[in-house]
């Protein structure tokens, strides 16, 4: 529950700190005094999004904080999953700053709006005047069927099932769009990969080529080189191999009567070796040099293959168009999967939906159920608040396709006369008798769910005499339970109160504020006297007061 609430420099809130017991709470105060605006910072510190407006003094930030008594609300585990450190007695704490730049904290732990949103709506329910309007809201209507069942961990199951069959679904239609896709494209990638198959492709032989082709176009000039080196070498009368020959033999002669000459005599018998070894390789070169224009002719088609080929897939290289061969098979290997995966994905799809069918089966069941104890309950209820003839109709529809919160559809059908049959809540309504429908059912809500706080701005629009009695009779009923916070204008409801706070303005030299105040119980009697007297305190209407707080 809600044990404090402190606001700083908040529109008309300079400073505010409030202490809320548990029981039933009264908030009391003229028009305009500031309760809508007490509501405003309470809703900052539940995940609502704020702006600089809110800063009374734009020279300073703003800064609302609410402790909670969050014990036996199962919330441990919350804190565990977003890593906050769990205590008893939690404070939640918002800050905006003088840019309009918000910070909010848990246990001085920073968190996102998300968080502390998620969090907000496990302690507090807020139920303002003008929220009627959320009954005719079918995901409401459905989601009261579900307390009244007791559904909650059988909605999450379904909630489970209903993402996975989801999943499955795109997963399948994915699967198929791709297959068309692909389909309308496999005969220009199978052409595309016949060419390059046919190719042959080999790595490096795009260098080779151009290398051989170099050789062939040039063999004329390098067999008459060749011949002449042979020539020189090795073939002519005053050959080279001769000559040196010769003069290896003269030096061989002298050398025994002239031993400085031995060490030349060696490098040129060195010489000679290596001369006649090349004059060999010579040799055999030449005669593998041979002018083949067929070859020619190949060598130029295959160089031609790649280049169009190069040219065609706008790459620069025979490696480049052995990945995009790859690639293609890749593709075209993929495409020729795509049946089985389709027939792989409709299975999972089948399982899915039928586990899908089998919750939602039982969801409905179980809604199908409740409805009649939900009647009931608000047919007697709203013949407690004041309307003897009341019909209250849930009617039913199964809905053709799942959605995410089953597949059942609900309306809340609602008359008030006997002679009126009864017809969809928002057309049929009067405002007063849509608060009695809110209240009734949000104390249906209290019973089956396990929720700290509830809040009620003005919920009692459009109602008086002994009706607003009742309705405050209900609401005493609900803070047995849990802590109730009840904004109001009617003496009737504000008497039921176990306490009660009063709201009001007071203007400090140049500047209006919003105060707030515990009052005592002879506070009480008078403040509720003036709720129920035009005419000032008058004997009576203290009378009136204090039989209304007995």
């Amino acid at each position: 529950m809600l044990c404090k609430l402190s606001v700083n420099n908040y529109a008309l809130i300079d400073e505010l700190n409030i202490d809320f017991p548990a029981g039933l709470s009264i908030i009391t105060g003229e028009t305009g005094s500031g309760k809508s605006i007490l509501l405003g910072a309470m809703s900052l510190i539940l995940g609502q999004r704020a702006d600089t407006t809110v800063l009374q003094d734009k020279t300073r930030k703003c800064i609302i904080e609410g402790e909670f008594d969050i014990s036996g609300y199962g919330l441990s585990n919350f804190f565990e999953e977003n890593q906050l450190d769990y205590e008893n007695l939690s404070i939640i704490r918002r800050e905006i700053g003088e840019s309009g730049k918000s910070r909010a904290f848990i246990n001085d732990t920073p968190v996102n709006l998300n968080i502390l949103k998620d969090l907000g709506t496990r302690l507090v329910d807020i139920h303002s005047q003008h929220n009627s309007l959320v009954l005719s809201g079918s995901l409401f209507q459905l989601d009261v069927i579900d307390v009244v069942a007791g559904n909650s961990n059988l909605a999450g199951s379904y909630l489970s099932e209903y993402l996975e069959y989801v999943s499955s679904m795109e997963q399948f239609t994915t699967l198929k769009e791709n297959a068309a896709r692909a389909s309308a494209d496999m005969d220009y990638y199978l052409f595309q990969l016949g060419q390059l198959n046919e190719a042959r492709l080999v790595e490096g032989e795009q260098q080779e080529l151009e290398e051989e082709l170099q050789l062939l176009t040039h063999s004329g000039e390098i067999k008459e080189t060749l011949g002449y080196s042979c020539s020189a070498f090795d073939r002519e009368e005053n050959s080279l191999l001769k000559l040196l020959s010769d003069v290896l033999s003269g030096l061989g002669r002298i050398k025994p009567f002239f031993p400085r000459i031995s060490d030349l005599h060696s490098r040129v018998e060195s010489s000679l070796i290596e001369l006649k070894d090349i004059s060999g390789e010579l040799d055999g070169l030449e005669e593998s040099i041979e002018f083949d224009p067929e070859r020619i002719d190949f060598v130029n088609q295959r160089l031609d293959l790649i280049y169009s080929l190069q040219q065609k897939h706008r790459v620069k290289s025979v490696e480049e168009l052995i990945t995009l061969r790859d690639e293609l098979g890749e593709k075209v290997e993929e495409i020729n999967g795509y049946e089985f995966s389709i027939e792989e994905a409709g299975k999972k799809l089948d399982e899915a939906r039928q586990r899908l069918t089998l919750v939602s089966d039982s969801l409905t069941e179980t809604r199908i159920n409740a409805i009649p104890v939900l009647e009931e309950h608000m047919v007697n209820l709203l013949r407690q608040l004041g309307i003897p003839n009341a019909r209250f109709v849930v009617e039913h529809h199964r809905l053709p396709e799942f959605a995410k919160n089953g597949r059942d559809k609900v309306l809340f059908m609602f008359s008030a006369n006997r002679q009126s049959p009864p017809m969809e809540l928002s057309r049929v309504a009067s405002g007063g008798e849509m608060s009695r429908v809110m209240l009734s059912l949000k104390s249906l809500i209290a019973k089956s769910r396990s929720l700290p706080t509830i809040i009620f701005d003005e919920i009692d629009s459009g109602v008086s005499g002994e009706v607003a009695g009742k309705m405050g009779n209900i609401m005493k009923r609900m803070s047995s339970n849990m802590q109730v916070i009840n904004i109001t204008h009617l003496p009737q409801i504000a008497g039921k109160g176990d306490q009660q706070f009063h709201v009001y303005k007071e203007d400090v030299d140049n500047a209006t504020h919003t105060r707030i105040r515990l009052l005592s119980r002879e506070e009480r009697i008078n403040e509720i006297a003036r709720m129920l007297s035009n005419d000032g305190l008058t004997r009576a209407a203290l009378v009136n007061a204090r039989e209304l707080m007995e």
